[in-house]
């Protein structure tokens, strides 16, 4: 348990201050490729919508399997190597888990584009981190783009794998990101994927509804440290209200408490590839959204991510000090 302890700190300080590496080197981009060649192979437009279910089903099952398959060998065989190794494999596992540089990396590139350069060069930043359709998006468009992508993605790129990791270590860690990941790449609503990743997005639902609640309470409590620019009282009147104001039952957790936090309406109707959805909104427009803001959510982020890294680690400590 020291060593797990130890692996988790210094895994999540280096994605503090470094962020996801460059290159090809890093688990989610091999994850990514076994399930490209997968769904080349199980995926057949033609098929019946039942058989397209049956083989994302297959594709989920296989994707883990082999994700968990391989971590667990390369784990465990550094530990009996050298519990030196074991460490350093731990630490490099938890390091990649998680996204909380590369999130701010990416947003502030949107920040940077707003201000510094063009709306143009903004939609151009925020389509790299959005789902959503970026062309005739205006400055609030794209900046709430961007908002609300920090605010999602503090649960499920940085609190619930960090959640995991502190639990089952890099397994339970790899085995959260390839469900993640399977849902980012095919759990679309698309006439493609709408069946076929069927499985991938109901089974990232489960694993993030509980990580997903946690990361709000948590973001909440970040608030009272954060000064006059964060309203505490707003974002649990916000995060109670709106908090299932999303097609996904875990979306609007964190992004209610930010839109709260920031005392500003996120969400509502947005374009995917090419197809208009009318979306709810969240939060009031207690006043509009600035480019500003995209910097306070990330200081939202890594305040939170901060607290969690905290609280995991004293419950790590307390279970060690019981065996």
């Amino acid at each position: 348990m020291k060593y797990h302890l130890m692996a988790f700190i210094m895994g999540y300080v280096l994605d503090l201050l470094l962020g996801d590496p460059f290159g090809g080197f890093h688990p989610v981009v091999w994850i990514g490729k076994l399930i490209s060649v997968f769904t080349d192979k199980l995926l057949n437009e033609k098929d019946s919508p039942e058989k397209k279910r049956r083989n994302g089903r297959i594709l989920v099952v296989i994707v883990i399997a082999i994700s968990v398959l391989c971590t667990g060998i390369i784990y465990l065989a550094a530990y009996k190597i050298n519990s030196i190794l074991g460490i350093i494999c731990e630490t490099i596992v938890t390091y990649q888990c998680l996204a909380t540089k590369s999130l701010y990396t990416e947003s502030m590139m949107v920040y940077y584009a707003l201000k510094e350069d063009s709306l143009e060069a903004g939609r151009n930043a925020v389509a790299r981190i959005v789902g959503r359709d970026t062309a005739s998006l205006d400055e609030v468009g794209v900046t709430k783009a961007a908002v609300e992508t920090v605010a999602e993605n503090t649960s499920d790129g940085i609190i619930a794998p960090m959640l995991y990791l502190a639990i089952g270590g890099p397994i339970l860690g790899i085995c959260y990101k390839a469900i993640n990941t399977m849902d980012s790449m095919i759990g679309y609503k698309s006439d493609r994927f709408l069946d076929f990743g069927r499985m991938a997005a109901k089974l990232d639902d489960v694993v993030n509804f509980i990580p997903a609640r946690i990361s709000a309470y948590i973001m909440i409590f970040a608030t009272l440290f954060l000064g006059k620019s964060y309203n505490t009282v707003n974002a649990i009147y916000i995060f109670k209200r709106d908090r299932f104001n999303h097609p996904s039952p875990n979306s609007a957790q964190t992004e209610s408490v930010c839109a709260g936090a920031l005392s500003v309406q996120l969400a509502g109707p947005a374009s995917y590839f090419g197809k208009l959805k009318e979306k709810p909104y969240i939060g009031d427009m207690l006043r509009k959204v600035e480019v500003e803001d995209i910097k306070r959510a990330n200081v939202l982020m890594i305040s939170t991510s901060i607290l969690c890294a905290l609280i995991c680690s004293i419950l790590i400590f307390a279970v060690e000090g019981r065996f």
